[in-house]
């Protein structure tokens, strides 16, 4: 880990990262790849111990306020942050300002920050984004290695639909051959619906590579899953976009369930619902009205 002082941190889109690098290990961690240009190594995370100052001074001079989302690009809620707390410094910045917030984690260490969430919640909007990609507990501790289950993930949503908060899942990626099964959906999907999810962000069943990435997948696969590399090289080659065979069973199945439970699952939709800001009552009414 080491320590920074960023000249930015609000993107157009009123994003940020807090931390560049992830410990997490995830096998297909697409933010490893070079096109993203990180000049230190992914576990050294860089910590941009000026974001708090940052964070405050570009919300002091807008003159209209919005949605501010975090985790894009590495969870907000690694170690880390459990003694730095810049996640938590930083909601309670946006909490003082009343601007909505949008926090994106595989982590139960977001149940640390409820009391804000909920205040934030409270006065504009907080929408906890939480990524579930495996079914299967003992191949999620391989996928994931180093953060909770989906188990674990899933008890959360639980606990924030319990506190009223509203939640999206991402469920994002499914790798073929490993959990690109009608078996491993139905779970995730049971999850979110018991779980009362506002929507389900689905690009469709497969993984991305790419430079950087890509071999650290593929040392993965040699060491979990032996031949299975070759497999994807045979089918897949150097392609960005690797689809499971079974991508239009599962979209269907995907689709025609949400639809059934009433969960959101158009992307257009949902990126919609995160990033507008509740001006007032009745737009907070004509969200629930969509659902």
């Amino acid at each position: 880990m080491h320590f920074v002082n960023s000249k930015g941190l609000l993107s157009a889109g009123n994003g940020m990262n807090l931390y560049r690098g992830c410990t997490h290990g995830c096998i297909y961690c697409d933010s490893r790849s070079t096109c993203y240009q990180m000049d230190h190594d992914f576990e050294d995370i860089e910590v941009k111990q000026n974001a708090p100052e940052l964070l405050e001074n570009a919300l002091r001079r807008k003159r209209k306020k919005c949605m501010v989302g975090t985790g894009a690009m590495c969870d907000p809620y690694m170690p880390c942050e459990e003694q730095l707390k810049l996640t938590r410094q930083c909601l309670e910045i946006i909490d003082r300002y009343g601007f909505g917030a949008t926090v994106q984690t595989k982590s139960d260490r977001v149940l640390r920050d409820l009391d804000l969430l909920d205040s934030i919640n409270r006065q504009s909007k907080a929408v906890v984004q939480m990524t579930l990609t495996t079914y299967d507990e003992a191949l999620c501790r391989l996928l994931e290695p180093k953060v909770c289950t989906t188990r674990r993930r899933y008890e959360v949503l639980k606990i924030l639909q319990k506190n009223g908060l509203p939640t999206v899942v991402w469920l994002s990626p499914v790798l073929p051959f490993l959990n690109d099964t009608e078996e491993n959906l139905r779970g995730i999907l049971d999850y979110c619906f018991d779980a009362g999810v506002k929507g389900i962000l689905c690009f469709g069943m497969g993984v991305t590579l790419r430079d950087g990435s890509r071999p650290y997948f593929y040392a993965a696969l040699d060491r979990y899953f032996p031949g299975l590399k070759q497999r994807y090289k045979q089918v897949y080659g150097n392609s960005y976009e690797c689809m499971s065979r079974n991508n239009d069973t599962l979209m269907r199945l995907f689709h025609s369930q949400c639809e059934r439970h009433g969960i959101w699952h158009n992307v257009e939709q949902i990126f919609s619902y995160l990033h507008e800001f509740p001006e007032d009552e009745n737009q907070m009414c004509l969200f629930d009205l969509i659902r």
